[in-house]
Order: structure tokens, then sequence, then C-alpha cells
């Protein structure tokens, strides 16, 4: 009976040990990212100040760039224009799907940024960061960009706004609508 017992509390370890372990949370990289290059896409749901929604379900298939951005954000205002003008107006003609998720503003707030900010593509809300947090650590700096091929596969990260990252990932997004791939 002891030996019963003995093995029922060393079961009872493991299971307690491998919830532990589920429930652990990724470990962020220097960056940030919880999320690399490699990785399948995590899944999401965007819903825009209009009301309407998209989802990565709805998107795969397509060369999908996700710019993670704020209001009060000073580096994504910096880098919000390159994006327009080398990003979004050349290639949004050839098949890139570009969404800005813009870190848990309210709706007035985020249409208000669009328009002072004088970008044309689609701006979505993010409530309580929440798809945010499914890319990097929430206590992270927002400023990324996140470019996803057309099996769903993650290809590109960058974080910040640094000129070289910055064409390095337009050249991974023109090959990718170019070749298919990466």
């Amino acid at each position: 009976m002891k030996l019963f017992y003995k093995v029922l509390t060393f079961f009872a370890f493991l299971v307690t040990v491998a919830n532990i372990i589920a429930q652990v949370e990724p470990k962020p990289d220097a960056r940030g990212y919880l999320v690399k290059v490699g990785d399948p896409c995590p899944d999401f749901t965007l819903q825009f100040p209009n009301g309407s929604q998209t989802s990565f379900a709805e998107l795969k298939g397509q060369v999908i760039m996700l710019q993670f951005t704020a209001s009060w954000c000073s580096v994504c205002r910096k880098e919000m224009p390159h994006i327009e003008r080398e990003i979004w107006q050349p290639l949004k003609d050839q098949g890139l799907v570009l969404v800005g998720v813009d870190r848990d503003e309210p709706a007035d707030t985020v249409t208000e940024f669009a328009t002072e900010m004088q970008i044309t593509y689609p701006l979505a809300l993010d409530p309580g960061g929440e798809v945010f947090s499914k890319f990097a650590a929430k206590e992270s700096g927002v400023t990324r960009n996140v470019i996803i091929d057309q099996e769903g596969t993650i290809v590109f990260l960058t974080r910040l706004y640094d000129r070289q990252e910055f064409e390095a990932m337009i050249a991974v997004i023109k090959r990718l609508l170019k070749d298919g791939r990466e």
C-alpha cells in the first residue's frame, strides 16, 4: 500500500510540473520579441475603427506586414511616413497587405492619428495590446514591423527605425511579392 501512495504521489508531482511548464510564457529576446524568424505567425483578429475586422486566417496566402504603432510613440511617427511612401504606395497594388496595429488606444484617437500622419494604409485597434502580446512582451516598446510570407511564416522582424534594417525589410517584401518566397 505504501508503494501505491508513493507512485500516486510521484504521478501527481509529474502532473503538477507539466502544468507549470505549460503555463510558462516564452522569454522575450533582446529586442522584446516572443516570436522569431521561421516561426509560424500567431493567430490574430484585428478590428478597425469603422467596426470591420480581419484575421490572420483571412489574410494568409498574401504577403503581410504588421506595423505596430501608437500615437504617443515618437519613433513610430518618424517611421510611418517612410512606410507610406516607400512601402505602401509602391507595393499596395502588387499584393502587399499592410496593416498598422495601434496599441491600446481608442478608435477616435486611432482615426485622428492616421489622419494626422497622412497614411492611407489601414490602422487597426489593439485593445489591451492583445495582438501585440502575441509577438512581443507587453512591457517592450511598440515600434516594430513583422513580415509574414504567403505560407504564414514570419520572415522578417524590425525594432525601432533603423534605416539599414528598413531597407533590408523592403528588399524582403519585394522578393516575396516577386518570387513568392524569401
